[in-house]
């Protein structure tokens, strides 16, 4: 028997999950060095979708938010999530980009790095593991679990195996939507402990209401980490709280060692900011109560709540359960991807478009021609011929490593923002998000040269008309 370690995701996952990546830096800063004396294992800070929102929504820097949050936090490991060839948008980027961004996250202080592919494609992983462990930093691999007639113990195992022949220091299940339930987590976790010697993490989402449970009975199978998040910003869409499984396991022979008097400091500075979060509306009610359907249909809980609003735009809200019995359909069409950023937006999209035209893939998105194509990587099960020449007609379909078709973009993107650079790590915001990058570079420039000019006309003595 050993203790059990735990990750706790309040400045990352739990805030994504409940009030869509909005905790601001400043709202930060003040709890960290007290989450830094806590004990745990490793603070997910960075990655997932935190990038996107700063530049977007927050006009912050994100790597300026990593900088502050490791000059705060001096003895915790700092963890982030990263989608391997996508790193952290929503198609694939180069090998030196790739590689760029991975390098500058762990000089900017990120410790793990949690890398998985939406496909489970091991060969998209490959590169982001590898720079990972060049530079020193420990590399997590995480397998998207999903639920399909070929996504059982063995093919597990085996993407276990893999990763494991990669290099990688330790191996996370990801549950995304929070399906996995707690016996076949017992099998589950058993099994892969049998094969693989690197430690297994386990990441799960309360959507459902049964994460505690699961949590459990991975114990019991001897998961070596789990995922969770302090109470205000626990449950619901976000993780299991972090207090309720500290005092569940204490005195046991899974003690996790860490002291709930401690966790309460971290309690009472999130309560008051979870109540400002729900009058601001940034948390809706909804998503912190359970949702059975989840475990009906597979369907992340953020899913569940685009196709809601895609629906409600189109005014077609009255065909959401024929759109819930599409996505299985659509899903099995394209290979069985599992249901994760972005795969879970693309088969949505599709299943909404199937119902609204009332022809099966009369319309296809280009994201879907884009999987028929290859152009993701390699789905878990060969696409029917006839739904492939239905989606994209005759056009060629590539089997290789869908990188190795990208040219090197690092000096073509350096050149593109040159006036607007500040710091190298700029050419990776752009990368990731072209538009949003820029709008941000703009700001920050107007920002600056206003408070330059501020200056040089008050020295010498220049007033404005």
């Amino acid at each position: 028997m050993k203790k059990l370690k735990v990750t706790e995701t309040v400045l990352r996952d739990a805030h994504q999950s409940l009030l869509a990546t909005r905790m601001r830096t400043s709202e930060m800063l003040p709890i960290l060095e007290t989450l830094d004396e806590i004990g745990y294992h490793s603070l997910e800070v960075w990655g997932g979708a935190t990038f996107d929102a700063c530049l977007r929504f927050l006009n912050e820097d994100p790597w300026e938010r990593l900088r502050i949050i490791r000059k705060k936090v001096k003895n915790t490991k700092l963890q982030m999530l990263l989608r391997g060839q996508n790193i952290l948008g929503y198609k694939h980027f180069s090998d030196d980009v790739v590689r760029e961004f991975v390098k500058k996250s762990i000089h900017n202080g990120i410790d793990i790095i949690r890398i998985f592919d939406a496909l489970n494609d091991i060969r998209n992983l490959e590169t982001a593991f590898d720079e990972t462990i060049k530079q020193g930093g420990h590399a997590q691999g995480a397998i998207s679990y999903t639920i399909s007639p070929v996504h059982n113990l063995n093919h597990y195992i085996k993407k276990a195996k893999e990763m494991e022949n990669l290099g990688v220091h330790s191996i996370c299940i990801k549950d995304m939507a929070g399906i996995l339930t707690p016996y076949v987590a017992f099998d589950l976790i058993s099994a892969i402990k049998s094969e693989v010697k690197v430690p297994i993490q386990l990441h799960t989402h309360y959507t459902s209401g049964i994460a505690s449970m699961t949590y459990i009975k991975a114990i019991e199978a001897g998961i070596d980490i789990v995922d969770v998040a302090i109470s205000p910003l626990a449950l619901g869409t976000s993780q299991p709280a972090t207090e309720s499984l500290v005092a569940a396991l204490k005195d046991t022979p899974y003690d996790t060692g860490l002291d709930l008097t401690a966790l309460n400091q971290v309690t009472e500075y999130f309560r008051p900011l979870r109540d400002k979060y729900l009058d601001e509306g940034l948390i809706d009610p909804k998503v912190l109560g359970v949702d059975a359907k989840t475990l009906v249909y597979q369907v992340p809980g953020g899913m569940l709540s685009n196709l809601i609003n895609q629906l409600k735009e189109q005014n077609k809200l009255d065909k959401f359960e024929e759109v819930l019995d599409e996505i299985p359909r659509v899903r099995k069409d394209l290979g069985f991807p599992p249901l994760v950023t972005p795969t879970s937006q693309i088969v949505g999209t599709q299943a909404v478009l199937n119902v609204i035209t009332g022809e099966r893939y009369k319309m296809s998105s280009k994201e879907v021609k884009d999987i028929v194509r290859g152009q993701y990587g390699k789905t878990e099960v060969p696409i029917n011929e006839a739904i492939k020449k239905q989606i994209i007609g005759d056009q060629e379909v590539i089997t290789c490593r869908p990188a190795d078709l990208i040219e090197p973009q690092l000096d073509y993107l350096r050149e593109q923002i040159k006036e607007y650079i500040e710091q190298d790590e700029d050419i990776l915001s752009y990368a990731l998000f072209p538009q949003v990058a820029n709008a941000f570079f703009k700001k920050r420039w107007a920002k600056k040269y206003k408070i330059e000019t501020t200056l040089y006309n008050e020295k010498n003595k220049i007033h404005p008309i």
